[in-house]
């Protein structure tokens, strides 16, 4: 079978040939700003998962710019991400940092393997109620960890369980250091405020910059990075295979397995999110292959987990990034950093760069999400409930393993309820006359979708190939949901997804003809007020007529 060399080609390759001046002046600035906003989070992450920050560093430098100069995304930047830190703090504490690196190259070499061979698109049948679960889940993890520094506690090392770690905060609430909780206080009210009134400023870094030079500067009775950690060497570690511990092998694949499902979604999910920014399309398979190779590589620079990051990556794009050079200058602007000035980083109060993450982990959390899924069906909220609940409680693995069972169950439950043996009669030939396409009068600016068969988790990226072409599309959009059977919650997502992008390229959207369970999900979900409720038709004859009515009101008078 021949090979298309064309549709493995990483998207710098492909920028590279009509590069231009005026573009890296672009991606200059993005790469800049970007690295800034990295450099707390970088050493936050490494520090939460259990390992010195310039872990943390390498990881950022290394893989950030290997997936950058590889990938299948044009603005997507990569490091250490929230998402990793529970699992990573998890295998330092069974195994160490010698684990650690293990399973990151195994983590690198299961995600290499997804891409080359294209089962990166396993990770679509991952339901919406796990996802959101799990993240849910971490950013309570990642929150309880950042206490004690954030209060500034007086308690050697929390457990590394949930409730015993709250239990061990509670028990040392008498020993609050109040300057490093002002300060904290500070550094997460600098960070709303800058969000809030001058986004296009990096608060994290701010807050970093302003909260260690007022400590410095007071001589503030604070824990610090150096006090901790002691002084961050210049520059990048030597290159070291870590050694591989074949009696370990057997229980790391699990935790390896882990790292790579969350590695290769988390990834998947930001390139998604960049290409809503940028109208761009990337390469999944393309994508997933650079990550496994940045996670291969940054073991041997004793680098953590790495994944693509959803608000650098955002953030990177806001900052005016047009290709992968703005990723690729943001890990040479942290190295940069490190060189010039890794030094510096030990007085950073710890109180400072908890109070980074505890912002990280309210940003990252999706709380939004939780009423939606709680408006569904029972069977919904009970996949996200046992997730969230396994995440906090139990074991992230132990989690998606046990939300991943139940959403198959619910899928299986859904399917066979499509199935109906039912007597043809006259009333359902007339019925099924309004529905019929055949014979009516189609009005010119209009394009009709039909959704066959059940809407589920896995199903629902084939919606997204009219999203990507809706620039092609006319004014009028109608979705006709007559054959759609089921729908679950990432099909929900999936159709609010699709009228969102229709209306922000200018154009109307319409839905008609939803069998019993889709239009009962439609009304729990609150679709109509995403839509507008004269949007939603009972049948085709009515979406036609509505459609006629907003042509009539698009003509100039």
């Amino acid at each position: 079978m021949a090979i298309n060399a064309e549709a493995w080609l990483p998207k710098s390759i492909a920028s590279f040939k009509s590069y231009s001046p005026h573009l890296f002046g672009k991606d200059l600035v993005a790469g800049l700003t970007v690295g800034l906003v990295a450099l707390p989070l970088a050493m936050a992450f490494a520090i939460s998962s259990g390992v010195p920050p310039q872990a943390g560093l390498a990881t950022a430098i290394v893989a950030g710019f290997l997936a950058a100069l590889l990938g299948g995304s044009k603005t997507q930047v990569s490091g250490p991400t929230g998402a990793f830190v529970v699992v990573v703090a998890g295998i330092v504490g069974k195994y160490g940092e010698q684990g650690l690196h293990q399973v990151t190259l195994l983590a690198g070499l299961i995600i290499l393997v997804l891409g080359v061979t294209g089962l990166g698109k396993a990770v679509e049948f991952i339901p919406r109620p796990v996802v959101v679960g799990f993240t849910n889940g971490i950013a309570i993890l990642i929150a309880s960890t950042q206490l004690r520094d954030f209060f500034g506690l007086d308690l050697a090392k929390p457990p590394g369980e949930f409730l015993a770690r709250m239990i061990s905060l509670w028990d040392a609430r008498w020993s609050v250091t109040w300057p490093a909780f002002w300060l904290g206080i500070a550094a997460v009210t600098l960070i709303a405020l800058m969000r809030v009134f001058t986004p296009k400023i990096p608060g994290a870094i701010l807050a970093l910059v302003g909260g260690t030079a007022f400590a410095m500067a007071l001589k503030l009775p604070v824990d610090t990075v150096g006090a901790r950690f002691g002084e961050i060497p210049r520059g990048l570690p030597p290159v070291s295979v870590p050694p591989l511990r074949l009696d370990l092998m057997g229980r790391l694949i699990g935790p390896a397995m882990t790292v790579a499902l969350l590695g290769s979604l988390e990834s998947l999910m930001s390139a998604v999110v960049a290409d809503r920014m940028t109208k761009d399309k990337h390469n999944s398979n393309v994508e997933l292959a650079a990550q496994g190779i940045a996670n291969i590589v940054s073991p041997l620079f004793g680098g953590i987990p790495s994944t693509g990051a959803i608000a650098r990556t955002a953030t990177s794009i806001r900052s005016g990034a047009k290709t992968p050079v703005a990723g690729m200058i943001h890990a040479v602007t942290l190295l940069v950093i490190v060189l010039l000035a890794a030094p510096l980083a030990k007085f950073i109060p710890m109180t400072v760069l908890a109070g980074i993450l505890l912002v990280v982990a309210y940003n990252m959390g999706e709380w939004r999400e939780i009423p939606g899924i709680l408006r569904l069906s029972k069977a919904d909220s009970a996949v996200w409930a046992v997730t969230f609940l396994l995440t906090v409680f139990a074991d992230l693995t132990v989690a998606v393993q046990a939300g991943m069972i139940l959403a198959a169950l619910l899928f299986i439950t859904r399917v066979s309820a499509t199935t109906v043996v039912s007597e043809v009669d006259e009333g359902y030939l007339v019925a099924g006359e309004e529905h019929v396409l055949q014979g009516k009068d189609i009005p010119d600016g209009l394009r009709i979708i039909r959704i066959q068969g059940p809407f589920l988790f896995g199903s629902t990226s084939k919606l997204d190939d009219y999203a990507e072409k809706i620039e092609e599309m006319p004014p009028i959009v109608v979705v006709r949901l007559r054959n759609m059977t089921a729908i679950d919650a990432t099909g929900m997502q999936a159709l609010e997804d699709f009228a969102t992008t229709c209306h922000e390229s200018g154009r109307d959207v319409l839905f008609c003809g939803a069998q019993k369970q889709p239009q009962q999900f439609l009304e729990r979900a609150e679709f109509a007020k995403h839509v507008g409720a004269e949007n939603i038709c009972p049948n085709v004859d009515a979406a036609l007529a509505r459609a006629r009515e907003l042509a009539a009101t698009q003509r100039p008078a």
